[in-house]
């Protein structure tokens, strides 16, 4: 497998196959949405285009970074969201990073949203799908985020059939700046455990698959 590793930024083109990693926390808090009940989450293209949706969907759950805010109720935190159920429930989500990469690679023929709780199931589906090329969207920091660059080399490896050692990926994971900021209570809307929950490698066993759906940007689980 051909695989390229990029930050937004850098998406000069629409790859065929797009795996966007935002690990800390954005598609870590979609796995636990869905884990949580939700039947799709709506990757929104700003806070006003979040709110907007769910004035016309008052059924649907509003989900930010950073802290709480009018209209939303939840914040982009698996600690936070693990006691939340969402049965059934439609998760409208907008965050810094990770749903800015998703939605910039909408109109690839598959775009994948992805962390370490869906790595091999991630993987398991590249692999179904026989991708010969793909595109790893690097969300975090401008395409620099250690955390998503590893998840994103790990997943790559599994995904050619390599038996690639996800301790070293973890590790380094465990070390990058949005750990410490997690840990060090630089960013708001944190639950001390965000970062164990963030690094719980394949605690799910479904990847997630995003597409257009009446000119929204869907992500839904996917069980290979």
């Amino acid at each position: 497998m051909d695989a390229h590793f990029l930050g937004i930024a850098e998406l000069t083109e629409v790859p065929s196959v797009a795996v966007v990693v935002d690990v800390m926390r954005a598609f870590t808090v979609a796995a636990w949405a869905f884990a949580q009940g939700a039947e799709k989450i709506v990757l929104a293209e700003s806070l006003d285009d979040a709110l907007a949706l769910k004035a016309r969907h008052p059924d649907w759950a509003a989900l930010k970074d950073g802290p709480p805010a009018p209209g939303f109720e939840m914040v982009n935190s698996p600690g936070l969201l693990r006691s939340t159920d969402l049965g059934g429930r439609t998760v409208v989500q907008k965050t810094t990073a990770g749903t800015v990469g998703a939605l910039a690679v909408k109109e690839a023929s598959l775009v994948l949203c992805a962390g370490f709780v869906v790595a091999e199931a991630t993987a398991r589906l590249l692999r179904a799908r026989e991708c010969d090329s793909v595109t790893f969207v690097v969300t975090g920091e401008d395409g620099r985020a250690e955390e998503d660059l590893a998840c994103a080399e790990y997943i790559a490896g599994r995904a050619d059939g390599g038996g690639a050692d996800a301790a070293g990926f973890l590790r380094r994971a465990a070390d990058s700046r949005a750990a410490a900021e997690l840990t060090e209570g630089v960013r708001q809307g944190v639950h001390p455990d965000d970062v164990a929950l963030c690094l719980e490698l394949d605690r799910f066993p479904f990847a997630m698959v995003a597409g257009l759906e009446e000119s929204l940007m869907v992500l839904r689980p996917w069980t290979v």
